[in-house]
Protein backbone atom coordinates (compact mmCIF):
# COMPACT_ATOMS: atom_id res chain seq x y z
CA UNK A 1 0.00 0.00 0.00
CA UNK A 2 1.40 2.94 -0.93
CA UNK A 3 2.14 6.52 1.15
CA UNK A 4 -0.54 8.77 1.85
CA UNK A 5 0.48 11.79 -0.81
CA UNK A 6 0.58 13.81 2.27
CA UNK A 7 3.18 12.38 3.97
CA UNK A 8 5.34 12.82 1.24
CA UNK A 9 8.30 14.63 0.66
CA UNK A 10 8.44 17.81 -1.77
CA UNK A 11 10.51 15.90 -3.66
CA UNK A 12 8.58 12.35 -3.68
CA UNK A 13 5.37 14.36 -4.17
CA UNK A 14 6.65 16.14 -7.41
CA UNK A 15 7.89 12.63 -8.33
CA UNK A 16 5.07 10.87 -8.03
CA UNK A 17 3.08 13.68 -9.72
CA UNK A 18 5.33 13.38 -12.81
CA UNK A 19 4.99 9.23 -12.81
CA UNK A 20 2.97 7.51 -15.62
CA UNK A 21 0.01 6.68 -12.52
CA UNK A 22 -3.44 8.30 -12.73
CA UNK A 23 -3.14 9.35 -9.48
CA UNK A 24 -2.35 12.27 -7.93
CA UNK A 25 -2.87 14.35 -11.22
CA UNK A 26 -4.71 18.13 -12.01
CA UNK A 27 -7.15 17.69 -9.37
CA UNK A 28 -4.24 16.98 -6.27
CA UNK A 29 -1.80 19.30 -7.69
CA UNK A 30 -4.63 22.57 -7.58
CA UNK A 31 -5.55 21.26 -3.99
CA UNK A 32 -1.65 21.49 -3.01
CA UNK A 33 -1.27 24.93 -4.53
CA UNK A 34 -4.33 26.42 -2.90
CA UNK A 35 -3.22 25.11 0.36
CA UNK A 36 0.11 26.93 -0.63
CA UNK A 37 -1.78 29.84 -1.25
CA UNK A 38 -3.51 30.24 2.32
CA UNK A 39 -0.46 29.54 3.99
CA UNK A 40 1.10 32.68 2.55
CA UNK A 41 -1.94 34.68 4.12
CA UNK A 42 -1.23 32.83 7.44
CA UNK A 43 2.28 33.59 7.31
CA UNK A 44 1.97 37.60 6.70
CA UNK A 45 -0.98 37.35 9.43
CA UNK A 46 1.37 35.56 12.13
CA UNK A 47 3.67 38.24 10.95
CA UNK A 48 1.50 41.05 11.81
CA UNK A 49 -0.34 40.37 14.86
CA UNK A 50 1.55 41.50 17.75
CA UNK A 51 2.69 44.42 16.28
CA UNK A 52 1.48 47.40 18.44
CA UNK A 53 1.00 49.21 14.44
CA UNK A 54 -1.50 46.70 13.85
CA UNK A 55 -3.45 46.66 17.77
CA UNK A 56 -6.71 47.72 16.09
CA UNK A 57 -6.99 45.43 13.67
CA UNK A 58 -5.64 41.94 15.50
CA UNK A 59 -8.93 40.87 16.62
CA UNK A 60 -9.74 40.77 12.66
CA UNK A 61 -6.15 39.31 11.64
CA UNK A 62 -6.69 36.03 14.25
CA UNK A 63 -10.22 35.34 12.66
CA UNK A 64 -8.86 35.46 9.28
CA UNK A 65 -5.71 33.19 11.09
CA UNK A 66 -8.25 30.74 12.22
CA UNK A 67 -10.43 30.60 9.09
CA UNK A 68 -7.27 30.01 7.02
CA UNK A 69 -5.63 26.97 8.92
CA UNK A 70 -8.73 25.45 8.78
CA UNK A 71 -8.89 25.90 4.86
CA UNK A 72 -5.46 24.88 4.61
CA UNK A 73 -6.16 21.91 6.21
CA UNK A 74 -9.13 20.81 4.36
CA UNK A 75 -7.29 21.46 0.85
CA UNK A 76 -4.32 19.43 1.99
CA UNK A 77 -7.19 16.77 3.00
CA UNK A 78 -8.20 17.11 -0.75
CA UNK A 79 -4.97 16.10 -2.22
CA UNK A 80 -5.61 12.59 -0.80
CA UNK A 81 -9.22 12.47 -1.77
CA UNK A 82 -8.55 13.41 -4.93
CA UNK A 83 -6.81 10.75 -5.54
CA UNK A 84 -9.20 8.67 -4.01
CA UNK A 85 -12.11 9.92 -5.97
CA UNK A 86 -10.35 9.11 -9.06
CA UNK A 87 -9.17 4.91 -8.21
CA UNK A 88 -12.94 3.93 -8.96
CA UNK A 89 -13.18 6.15 -12.15
CA UNK A 90 -9.44 4.30 -13.28
CA UNK A 91 -11.86 0.96 -12.40
CA UNK A 92 -14.37 1.57 -14.78
CA UNK A 93 -12.33 2.58 -17.44
CA UNK A 94 -10.55 -0.95 -17.24
CA UNK A 95 -14.34 -3.05 -17.63
CA UNK A 96 -14.35 -4.59 -21.14
CA UNK A 97 -15.67 -2.30 -23.89
CA UNK A 98 -18.47 -4.83 -24.21
CA UNK A 99 -19.59 -5.02 -20.73
CA UNK A 100 -23.58 -3.91 -20.02
CA UNK A 101 -22.67 -2.45 -16.95
CA UNK A 102 -19.47 -0.75 -17.95
CA UNK A 103 -21.48 2.65 -19.15
CA UNK A 104 -23.45 3.06 -15.97
CA UNK A 105 -19.92 2.26 -13.78
CA UNK A 106 -18.62 5.25 -15.54
CA UNK A 107 -21.31 7.45 -15.11
CA UNK A 108 -21.44 6.87 -11.42
CA UNK A 109 -17.76 7.10 -11.37
CA UNK A 110 -17.28 10.58 -12.51
CA UNK A 111 -20.30 11.65 -10.39
CA UNK A 112 -18.18 10.84 -7.67
CA UNK A 113 -15.12 12.44 -9.23
CA UNK A 114 -16.97 15.41 -9.53
CA UNK A 115 -17.11 16.02 -5.88
CA UNK A 116 -13.21 16.92 -4.57
CA UNK A 117 -12.80 19.47 -7.91
CA UNK A 118 -15.62 21.94 -6.69
CA UNK A 119 -14.43 21.56 -2.96
CA UNK A 120 -11.37 22.32 -4.12
CA UNK A 121 -12.63 25.43 -5.76
CA UNK A 122 -15.03 26.36 -2.84
CA UNK A 123 -12.38 26.37 -0.59
CA UNK A 124 -9.72 28.61 -3.20
CA UNK A 125 -12.54 31.13 -3.41
CA UNK A 126 -12.62 31.61 0.21
CA UNK A 127 -9.00 31.68 1.00
CA UNK A 128 -8.67 34.74 -1.94
CA UNK A 129 -11.34 36.44 0.36
CA UNK A 130 -9.00 36.17 2.81
CA UNK A 131 -5.94 36.86 1.31
CA UNK A 132 -7.62 40.23 -0.02
CA UNK A 133 -8.60 41.09 4.02
CA UNK A 134 -5.07 40.64 4.95
CA UNK A 135 -3.80 42.70 1.98
CA UNK A 136 -5.79 45.05 3.68
CA UNK A 137 -5.03 44.80 7.44
CA UNK A 138 -1.81 43.01 7.52
CA UNK A 139 2.26 44.22 7.73
CA UNK A 140 2.67 46.11 4.15
CA UNK A 141 5.94 44.00 4.82
CA UNK A 142 4.49 40.76 3.53
CA UNK A 143 2.10 42.25 0.73
CA UNK A 144 4.38 40.24 -1.88
CA UNK A 145 3.49 36.88 -0.16
CA UNK A 146 -0.06 38.32 -0.13
CA UNK A 147 -0.07 39.07 -3.80
CA UNK A 148 1.75 35.26 -4.50
CA UNK A 149 -0.90 33.94 -2.61
CA UNK A 150 -3.28 35.42 -4.90
CA UNK A 151 -1.21 34.21 -7.89
CA UNK A 152 -1.53 30.51 -6.52
CA UNK A 153 -5.31 30.45 -5.79
CA UNK A 154 -5.58 31.99 -9.29
CA UNK A 155 -3.64 29.03 -10.27
CA UNK A 156 -5.55 26.37 -8.40
CA UNK A 157 -8.86 27.77 -9.47
CA UNK A 158 -7.98 27.26 -12.78
CA UNK A 159 -6.91 24.21 -12.73
CA UNK A 160 -9.33 22.73 -10.47
CA UNK A 161 -11.85 24.12 -12.57
CA UNK A 162 -10.60 21.95 -15.83
CA UNK A 163 -10.78 18.95 -13.36
CA UNK A 164 -14.80 19.88 -12.82
CA UNK A 165 -14.97 20.10 -16.73
CA UNK A 166 -13.41 16.94 -17.84
CA UNK A 167 -15.54 14.81 -14.53
CA UNK A 168 -18.82 16.95 -15.43
CA UNK A 169 -18.98 17.09 -19.78
CA UNK A 170 -19.35 13.60 -20.01
CA UNK A 171 -22.51 13.52 -18.38
CA UNK A 172 -24.67 16.04 -20.60
CA UNK A 173 -27.73 14.71 -19.07
CA UNK A 174 -27.12 14.54 -15.36
CA UNK A 175 -28.83 17.23 -13.85
CA UNK A 176 -26.31 17.34 -10.61
CA UNK A 177 -23.31 17.35 -13.20
CA UNK A 178 -25.18 20.63 -14.73
CA UNK A 179 -25.18 22.38 -11.34
CA UNK A 180 -21.79 21.41 -10.44
CA UNK A 181 -20.44 22.75 -14.31
CA UNK A 182 -22.36 26.03 -13.69
CA UNK A 183 -21.05 26.91 -10.17
CA UNK A 184 -17.46 26.51 -10.90
CA UNK A 185 -18.18 28.51 -14.23
CA UNK A 186 -19.27 30.91 -11.73
CA UNK A 187 -16.62 30.46 -9.05
CA UNK A 188 -13.74 31.17 -12.09
CA UNK A 189 -15.75 33.82 -13.34
CA UNK A 190 -16.19 35.96 -10.19
CA UNK A 191 -12.96 34.80 -8.59
CA UNK A 192 -10.16 35.47 -11.46
CA UNK A 193 -10.61 38.74 -11.63
CA UNK A 194 -10.68 38.86 -7.65
CA UNK A 195 -7.58 37.29 -7.26
CA UNK A 196 -5.81 38.95 -10.66
CA UNK A 197 -6.42 42.38 -8.89
CA UNK A 198 -4.69 41.41 -6.12
CA UNK A 199 -1.76 40.36 -7.57
CA UNK A 200 -1.53 43.78 -9.46
CA UNK A 201 -2.11 45.84 -6.89
CA UNK A 202 0.48 44.02 -4.57
CA UNK A 203 2.77 44.49 -8.10
CA UNK A 204 1.97 48.60 -8.49
CA UNK A 205 2.28 48.69 -4.48
CA UNK A 206 5.95 47.45 -4.83
CA UNK A 207 7.22 49.23 -8.10
CA UNK A 208 5.38 52.29 -6.13
CA UNK A 209 7.65 52.06 -2.38
CA UNK A 210 10.47 50.85 -4.71
CA UNK A 211 10.37 54.60 -7.23
CA UNK A 212 10.35 56.30 -3.63
CA UNK A 213 12.98 54.33 -1.85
Amino acid sequence: MRDKLTDLSCEAFASELAAKVPAPGGGGAAALAGALAVALCEMAGNFTVGKARYAAVEPDLRRVLAEAEGLRARLVALVEADAHAFEPLAQAYRIPADDPDRTHRIEDALRGACSVPIEIMRACARSLDLLDEMDAKGSRLMRSDVGCGAALAAGALRAAHLTVLVNTTPLPDDPVARDLEAEADDLLARYIPHADALATSVAEAIREEASHG
